[in-house]
């Protein structure tokens, strides 16, 4: 192992083991663990851009639009695929109003949806987070909450929520490479070195939530076959092993080296 990644291991293995994968071992001998069924790839947020800024740098001003100008600037509001329903709902009842609404909208209305919007979306965060034990991203998603501050919210789901989950996914890939270094699981341990050698976000979250399975994979599948060089393998084993590598998913093999070995009489 890298040496200058020793004491990051030591302070991982400190942190929440609900950033671990895998049901826990059942007999001495059995793999440490690496990252739990339950998890959930975190989600990817989408703020939307459309609030104008009052007062236009360039273009004319709320306060000097016609009316014309005021309606086509909520339409494009309105065009943002990625509004959400807050911003929807006040923009469509400001077009249904006078000349007065549709400049409260852009004036203000715009950014106190899209808070209530952003809100929704932090609290859809911090579900997932807390679910796959995010530490980061809980404590960020917390304070956020706490505030509700609309330049706040914004700044977390436009860059802040990505520089959290990058911590966090590195806790969770420094935790998977020491168990599989316990394990002795090479495939694992390549892929997660090369992770943490890049150490971009992508990369990061690729190896968590995709690249890590199928490793761990490989390395399971390994392991069963050398199972089939024991002399003293039973007929049960020997067909349960058979019947795991028929089978080949990660999730049987890794069921099969956690749990399924040891609940094989004989």
């Amino acid at each position: 192992m890298r040496p200058t990644r020793a004491a990051l291991l030591v302070a991982a293995a400190a942190l929440t083991p609900a950033l671990l994968f895998a049901a826990p071992a059942l007999a001495a001998g059995a793999p440490a663990p690496a990252a739990s069924a339950l998890s959930t790839t975190p989600v990817t947020p989408t703020p939307a851009t459309a609030c104008p800024a009052v007062p236009s740098g360039t273009g004319t001003p709320v306060d000097e639009m016609t009316e014309a100008e005021l309606r086509a600037a909520i339409q494009g509001v309105l065009a943002d695929v990625n509004a959400g329903k807050g911003v929807l709902r006040e923009a469509n009842e400001a077009l249904g109003g006078t000349v007065d609404t549709l400049r409260a909208f852009l004036e203000t209305g715009c950014r106190t949806a899209q808070a209530e919007d952003d809100t929704v979306s932090v609290l859809r965060i911090l579900g997932v987070a807390t679910q796959n034990g995010d530490k980061r991203v809980m404590r960020e998603a917390d304070n956020l909450l706490d505030t509700r501050a609309p330049e706040a919210l914004r700044a977390f789901l436009e860059t802040g929520y990505a520089l959290a989950q990058a911590e966090d996914d590195t806790v969770a890939v420094l935790r998977i490479l020491g168990a599989a270094t316990q394990n002795g699981d090479k495939r694992v341990i390549r892929a997660a070195n090369d992770t943490l050698d890049a150490r971009t976000p992508e990369a990061l979250s690729s190896f968590r939530w995709t690249g890590y399975r199928l490793a761990q994979a490989e390395d399971d599948s390994v392991y069963i076959v050398r199972m089939l060089a024991d002399p003293d393998i039973s007929d049960a084993m020997y067909a349960a092993i058979q019947t795991v590598l028929d089978d080949g998913s990660p999730e049987a093999l890794r069921h099969f080296r956690t749990v399924g070995q040891y609940e094989i009489d004989g």
